[in-house]
């Protein structure tokens, strides 16, 4: 539909795999490797004018040049679509090239690590798939749910994370081993390469931090004091750990609400293997009485519900949402289906008492449905708008 396409996404989450199954017709570059650098890097709008089509370019962001030569590149053939694909681990150079080179002329896909049901290979449909389909009533979005796997694969899941490279090699001490170098990786050779000015130390200590930080609202204050830098400094480590796709931002919602609101946003480190790392969580024993649990369960959901939507293509804005008396709602999505409030509990057994917030926010929005992901045993309609659904119904 475009004539570009931008994968972008974190490092090792597949990009790469995706551009080898293009087609034999697609050439393929990797900037990281010299010779391709040198070949493209010499003059890009040369190289575009020799390979105008069917041209794949990985890790684009290593080379800012490249973006004015594809925006010329286009525009010589506007109509023509399905000429060229690229790949980067998200920057903010990468991104203001997209926006300010290439605007109109190509679409940007987030690619992320593996969903918990393609882990399993299960194709059988879900909850976010009805909502994405504009279901939006209780009964009809349970109708038909099965559950996609188990309960322990689901809590495996949680306990590894979601990186394809573990899974194939499926060992746990692989599994430990890759995710400390990827965070070696991360730090040494990304945000060093895309910060070169970064105070490095403290950047690594701050990652480390993040552990402790997830599912929390942040107080930018109190992180830029812990770590010992200005509170222009500790926002700008949050900026480039969210660029990255290490941390997941989720904003405040404030709009259309007549009670007073916390107006901090809120984050996760998106993937839960890599919070566990971070954390040092031995095993999942180990997390079940650890005092991160609870968060580390919720930016699991949060993070499933948003990249179904994302691999759906259904535009969303995603926020949570809670009052100064305390009244909270986990994670809302507004998008072509409206207003949707998720609550997500841990345990099997519900409160209807502890859903009060979610009962008065779906009330003052007038939300369809308000969803509990939980872990019962079966999905179950708690009220008129209100369904409590498993997570392995995700």
């Amino acid at each position: 539909m475009f004539p570009c396409v931008a994968i972008i996404g974190p490092r090792q989450c597949g990009k790469t795999t995706l551009l080898h199954t293009l087609g034999d017709e697609w050439k393929y570059f990797d900037l990281e490797r010299g010779a391709d650098m040198e070949v493209i890097a010499h003059d890009p709008d040369l190289f575009l004018r020799i390979n105008e089509n069917c041209v794949a370019i990985d890790e684009a962001q290593i080379l800012p040049a490249l973006f004015p030569a594809l925006r010329v590149a286009i525009d010589s053939e506007r109509a023509r679509k399905g000429r060229f694909v690229i790949t980067g681990s998200s920057s903010p150079d990468l991104m203001r090239s997209l926006s300010e080179s290439l605007a109109g002329r190509l679409a940007v896909i987030e690619m992320s690590p593996l969903m918990w049901a393609e882990v399993h290979g299960c194709t059988s449909s879900s909850l976010i798939a009805g909502i994405a389909q504009g279901a939006t009533d209780a009964p009809t979005l349970i109708k038909g749910l099965s559950p996609r796997a188990s309960l322990p694969q689901a809590l495996d899941y949680w306990f590894r994370g979601g990186y394809p490279e573990p899974w194939i090699t499926d060992s746990p001490r692989f599994s430990d081993r890759w995710t400390d170098q990827y965070i070696q990786t991360y730090l040494q050779r990304d945000v060093a390469r895309l910060f070169p000015a970064l105070d490095h130390n403290r950047f690594r200590l701050f990652i480390r931090m993040l552990g402790g930080l997830s599912g929390q609202v942040i107080n930018i204050a109190e992180v830029a004091r812990a770590l010992g830098v200005a509170q222009p400094t500790a926002r700008d480590y949050f900026e480039i750990a969210h660029g990255t796709f290490v941390w997941r931002r989720l904003p405040a919602f404030h709009r259309n609400t007549a009670k007073r609101v916390v107006k901090h946003a809120k984050g996760y480190v998106r993937d839960a293997g890599l919070l566990h790392h971070l954390i040092r969580v031995p095993d999942l024993d180990g997390l079940q009485g650890h005092p991160q649990v609870a968060a580390s369960w919720e930016g699991l959901v949060i993070e499933e519900i948003i990249r179904q939507l994302n691999v759906l293509a259904v535009p969303i804005d995603a926020s949570f949402y809670r009052t100064a008396a305390g009244a909270e709602v986990d994670l809302v999505c507004e998008g072509p289906f409206g207003v949707i409030p998720f609550e997500i509990k841990r345990g099997q057994r519900v409160d209807l008492r502890d859903l009060r917030g979610l009962r008065d926010f779906i009330s003052e929005q007038d939300c369809p449905v308000g969803v509990v992901i939980n872990n019962d045993t079966e999905p179950r309609i708690y009220e008129e708008r209100i369904l409590g659904v498993p997570f392995v119904y995700l």
